[in-house]
């Protein structure tokens, strides 16, 4: 019987549909790289979430491995070079958790544009601080997405609906689509030109890494506020920290951090900054739906053969 390692938290459901198709799931969470690599080795398939990182390492002592899924969009904690090398397929589940990230943002926004959180906490101090929390209206106002995916077109779906004018940069954006959305296409320049709002969709690599630096941010409106759901790494944090503090940026709404767990950060104890703790995807809703998909995809795969969502499926 073949083994698969479910090595982050996952829903019941995922290690549910493992057993109803015949293989045998193990459930080990929270194992440092030293555990991992001392049992990886038994393992024909491997479920991850974010908090499990696959390194080369890893991979070349995962003798049987056949195949990992990622629970989830992003593949930047798994060494997907390392897996093609060893004819590992990589698949995720870019569907899954689509509408709760995409909600999140909308939140983060919201939350920025009237200080919520900050309100919150002055209040349950006894202070009544209206005059300090006046916030602005999202209505006529311009957001810009970069990167408009599956989460990004969401999240431009949703700001159409709160009467906002939508902006979009996205390499991969044709004419057609753009019509279809109900939004203006857009170089980055002028996007940055011109949004009251930035929030960010955009997958981690070479070209995005450290996007939000301080020549971006030099483009970008007076006051402007950001959101970011979509990976720490593309922000340059010490030249977003000096516009934070100099009003050039009037705002950060921030669920990702470069460096997690991130319980210290140069963002944090800012006034302006607004924190979660990677949790856009972390609704009971998204986490069903990614492990059933997760699961259906290794049975799939170690059963039928069945590549989905196969990140490197063309070399594999």
């Amino acid at each position: 019987m073949k083994k698969v390692l479910i090595a982050d938290k996952s829903a019941p459901i995922c290690e549910k549909i493992l057993k109803e198709r015949g293989l045998e799931p193990v459930v080990k969470t929270g194992m440092n790289p030293e555990e991992l690599k001392a049992c990886i080795g038994e393992f024909d398939a491997i479920i991850v979430r974010s908090a499990t990182t696959l390194t080369a390492g890893l991979i070349e002592a995962a003798v049987k491995l056949k195949a990992v899924a990622r629970a989830g969009s992003g593949v930047d904690n798994i060494d997907v070079p390392a897996c093609t090398g060893k004819r590992v397929l990589v698949m995720n589940t870019p569907f899954g958790n689509t509408v709760s990230t995409a909600e999140h943002a909308i939140a983060m926004m919201m939350a920025l544009a009237r200080h919520i959180p900050q309100a919150n906490a002055s209040t349950h101090a006894g202070k009544w601080e209206k005059k300090k929390f006046e916030g602005v209206e999202l209505t006529g106002k311009t957001l810009g997405v970069v990167g408009c995916g599956n989460i990004g077109a969401v999240v431009a779906d949703r700001a159409i609906g709160l009467k906002m004018k939508v902006m979009v940069y996205d390499p991969a954006m044709t004419a057609e689509r753009a019509r279809e959305l109900g939004v203006a296409m857009s170089s980055l320049d002028e996007l940055y030109k011109n949004a009251d709002f930035i929030t960010y969709h955009v997958v981690m690599n070479p070209a995005t890494k450290g996007m939000l630096n301080k020549d971006a941010i030099a483009k970008m409106k007076k006051g402007v506020r950001i959101i970011n759901c979509a990976r720490g790494g593309i922000m340059a944090e010490a030249d977003l920290k000096e516009a934070l503090q100099s009003g050039q940026v009037a705002g950060l709404a921030c669920d990702v951090f470069a460096k997690e767990p991130a319980v210290e950060h140069i963002f944090f104890g800012l006034e302006n900054v607004i924190a979660t703790p990677h949790i856009a995807a972390s609704t009971r809703d998204a986490q069903v739906t990614v492990a059933r998909q997760a699961a259906e995809q290794i049975a799939d795969y170690l059963l039928n053969g069945k590549k989905t969502h196969a990140i490197n499926g063309d070399k594999i």
